[in-house]
């Protein structure tokens, strides 16, 4: 049951990105995105592989059903899916691994979600970014767009993250 929640809910997150980077471009300085908290919040006992096949398939679905340039969203989200047990392990301590428990608010606390969510989408932002300027736009607009589009984006996830998940307890 729960998977199969999980599953419903990523596919309507996955919904909303798409209406998001349709519909609600704020300004060419901010890049708001939710899928690197969904492929963090991914159960712990899914492989990277799969983590990473699930990045790729998202990201690629974005890009096609959106008006983005084809493969961006999967260029970008799948290096946060490789590293996604790297940032559990930093954040929540290997223990969480060990147990094979999912991440959540109530087991965990808004301030590791939201560090593990500035990490995960730090680097999603950090190659968007960088792979979309091709380098043709200046550093300074990068790195604002960079600080406005985290600072939006995390700030959204984390109310993401309480949807994705349940407390179990």
């Amino acid at each position: 049951m729960k998977q199969t929640r999980f599953f419903f809910v990523y596919l309507l997150l996955l919904i909303v990105q798409i209406c998001i980077f349709n519909y609600f471009r704020l300004s060419q300085f901010v890049v708001l995105s939710i899928l690197p908290v969904m492929v963090l919040l991914i159960p712990i006992r899914n492989s990277t592989t799969t983590a990473m096949i699930i990045a790729f398939l998202s990201g690629l679905a974005v890009d096609f059903l959106s008006d983005g340039m084809l493969g961006l969203s999967s260029l970008s989200l799948v290096p946060v899916a490789f590293c996604r047990r790297s940032i559990i392990r930093l954040v929540f301590g290997s223990e969480v691994l060990a147990r094979g428990e999912d991440l959540s608010i109530q087991k965990n606390g808004i301030p590791h979600i939201l560090t593990g969510v500035i990490i995960s989408t730090a680097l999603f932002l950090a190659i968007y970014i960088w792979a979309d300027g091709a380098g043709m736009r200046p550093a300074l607009f990068n790195l604002i767009k960079f600080a406005a589009s985290l600072t939006l984006s995390s700030l959204i996830s984390v109310f993401i993250t309480r949807t994705m998940t349940q407390d179990d307890r």
